[in-house]
């Protein structure tokens, strides 16, 4: 069953998405020493990283992965890797040997095979043989997209082999982009997913429907799945 919080508002969501992740990471590093954690773009997880970089000692033996890249150069604008160091990496000081960022700028097929076998070595294999990441934080497009996987998106049909993918033509700008797969994301031990504003109501409305390739972010593992949002992107049922 997905775990679901409402927040008051943004800001709200970014104090509880990083409280919860450096819970969540804690238990792991106590287990094993060692964590990994899988990042996304977008303005909603921004103020999260940097309530995440104000707490650095929680980020100790944590090792950096993307959920999703443009093919853009890693100083972009455009570029996760970018909004990721301002935000986190730089402020919190975390090592570049522990951040796998993706090559966006080798393009969607070669960048894509190279960050597959960065994944193979560098993080352990559980179920079904694919690397399990100990969580992924997500946002959510208003079209029900997470990571690169967007609606009906041919990147959907990919096996339960394929770690990493080239995409092109988007739906949204830029169009050609890397993303972990729908397995991948299955597989990961926790996803947290964050939305907030009136603008993602309907997607979160339709995530937590019927699974479709219609809406992507429906198609998560929703045992492994929490939903922290505000008020403003609230399902029906769950508003106050």
């Amino acid at each position: 069953m997905t775990r679901l919080t409402t927040c008051a508002d943004p800001e709200g969501v970014a104090e509880r998405a990083a409280a919860d992740v450096a819970r969540h990471l804690k238990g792991i590093r106590e287990q094993r020493g060692v964590a990994h954690l899988a990042l996304s773009g977008g303005t909603t997880p921004k103020r999260t990283y940097e309530l995440l970089a104000a707490r650095a000692a929680d980020l100790e033996g944590v090792h950096i992965w993307f959920a999703d890249e443009r093919c853009v150069p890693p100083d972009d604008e455009q570029s996760n890797y970018r909004l990721v160091a301002d935000s986190l990496l730089t402020p919190a000081r975390i090592g570049p040997d522990r951040v796998h960022r993706m090559e966006g700028e080798l393009g969607p097929d070669e960048g894509a095979r190279r960050y597959e076998q960065t994944l193979r070595d560098g993080v352990e294999s559980w179920e079904r043989e694919l690397p399990v990441l100990d969580m992924i934080v997500l946002g959510i497009g208003p079209d029900g997209h997470v990571a690169s996987l967007f609606p009906g998106h041919s990147a959907l049909d990919a096996g339960d082999g394929v770690l990493c993918l080239g995409v092109r033509e988007a739906p949204k700008p830029p169009p050609d982009r890397i993303t972990l797969s729908l397995a991948v994301l299955r597989a990961a031990r926790r996803c947290l997913l964050l939305a907030t504003g009136a603008g993602k109501a309907d997607a979160v409305d339709a995530m937590l429907g019927e699974p479709t390739r219609h809406v992507p972010a429906s198609l998560l593992r929703r045992e492994r799945l929490t939903v922290i949002l505000d008020d403003a992107a609230a399902p029906r049922s769950a508003r106050r």
